[in-house]
């Protein structure tokens, strides 16, 4: 046997941090439609927002 590790392999960026947030039904609609229609997760649908804003801002 091999003395390898299984598993995912490690990613160059972890996610180590984690925020939690408070929001309405229509606000946790928006956010599942929204993931829904790009075929991913919440969590990138809310990175994807704060890129979207700091990118703004740094104009």
């Amino acid at each position: 046997m091999s003395s390898k590790k299984m598993g995912r392999p490690k990613s160059d960026k972890p996610k180590s941090k984690t925020i939690e947030i408070r929001v309405d039904d229509e606000i946790m609609n928006k956010l599942d439609f929204s993931a829904e229609k790009l075929s991913t997760n919440r969590s990138d649908i809310v990175r994807k927002g704060i890129e979207k804003i700091y990118d703004e801002l740094q104009k």
